[in-house]
């Protein structure tokens, strides 16, 4: 039997739930990883520090000479893939395997056969519920006028071999790339037509543009299924891609928008290029330093 006191506290928690918007009420953010930025590191060793840093998921990369290259993983990797993500009690949010819609016949076909590889790999580690693949889309901004037609078509292709392999695949906006902007990526988003056709969210990408957090999130959060963070400095013509934390933007702010539209899912740390190309980069302290202050906020929102 509940004492006095355990009633009133939970009348104030079940009055305090009631009185948040529903969507914020019932929002779950969980922090994961990107083992794209643990290249270094065996598949057992990040896993482990993952999870001992206090991540809940990780996205897997698929780019040659990475932990989950689908080529190089025999049905017995799988397997055990497969034990060690369960004895690490981290799930599987995503797989990044960069691929580009501004390319010939050839390359497309290549890409079609990725996709298809990266099914079948999605099946193999988690058959419940399949991670996602997440995608930029390639081209140069200036580009876009003269490529949207191709992209266009080309995407097609893309939903036509996800939706055979009952994958969700997430189109990523991208800085460089000729879908640089949230207006791209939902018209290229609106040609595909499939509901395995959905996005992937990265504001550093708008950020490093000058655009606004909320005006960028809300009209594209709808259609996101996975979400990538990182922070910024410099601009346009001069990108800096850094750990969450070290530059300019606010994830308290940033979490109470991911809340207030009701995301529920992982929100993962992806370290650039930029930062895991350089000379002594060190995996373990990148993950642990990007932890601590999303953790915060997450808290904090």
């Amino acid at each position: 039997m509940k004492t006095r006191r355990q009633f009133l506290q939970a009348s104030v928690v079940a009055a305090f739930a009631t009185a948040l918007p529903a969507s914020a009420a019932a929002s779950n953010i969980s922090l994961g990883f990107s083992l794209y930025g643990m290249k270094s590191l065996s598949i057992a060793e990040a896993l482990k520090t993952c999870t001992e840093i206090g991540y809940s998921n990780v996205e897997l990369s698929l780019g040659a000479g990475f932990h989950a290259e689908p080529k190089l993983l025999s049905a017995a990797d799988r397997k055990n893939l497969r034990e060690l993500l369960a004895r690490h009690r981290l799930t599987v949010s995503g797989f990044m395997d960069n691929m580009s819609l501004a390319v010939d016949d050839a390359a497309h076909a290549k890409n079609l056969e990725r996709i298809k590889a990266a099914a079948q790999l999605a099946h193999d580690l988690a058959p419940e519920k399949p991670p996602v693949l997440e995608s930029i889309m390639g081209g140069k901004p200036a580009e876009w006028d003269k490529l949207k037609d191709q992209m266009a078509a080309r995407v097609h292709g893309w939903a036509e071999t996800a939706a055979a392999g009952k994958l969700t695949l997430c189109l990523k906006p991208h800085v460089g790339g000729a879908v640089n902007s949230p207006e791209r990526l939902l018209w290229i988003y609106r040609q595909a037509t499939s509901p395995f056709i959905k996005l992937c969210y990265d504001f550093s990408h708008f950020e490093v543009q000058g655009m606004d957090l909320a005006t960028t999130m809300k009209p594209l959060l709808a259609e996101t299924r996975f979400i990538h963070v990182k922070d910024t400095a410099g601009d346009a013509t001069k990108v800096q891609f850094l750990l969450p934390g070290e530059g300019r933007t606010d994830y308290v702010k940033y979490f109470k928008l991911l809340k207030e539209s009701g995301w529920s899912g992982p929100v993962v740390v992806e370290v650039s290029s930029q930062l895991h190309s350089k000379p002594g980069y060190d995996p373990v302290a990148a993950a642990r330093k990007a932890y601590r202050p999303l953790s915060e906020a997450v808290e904090k929102s």
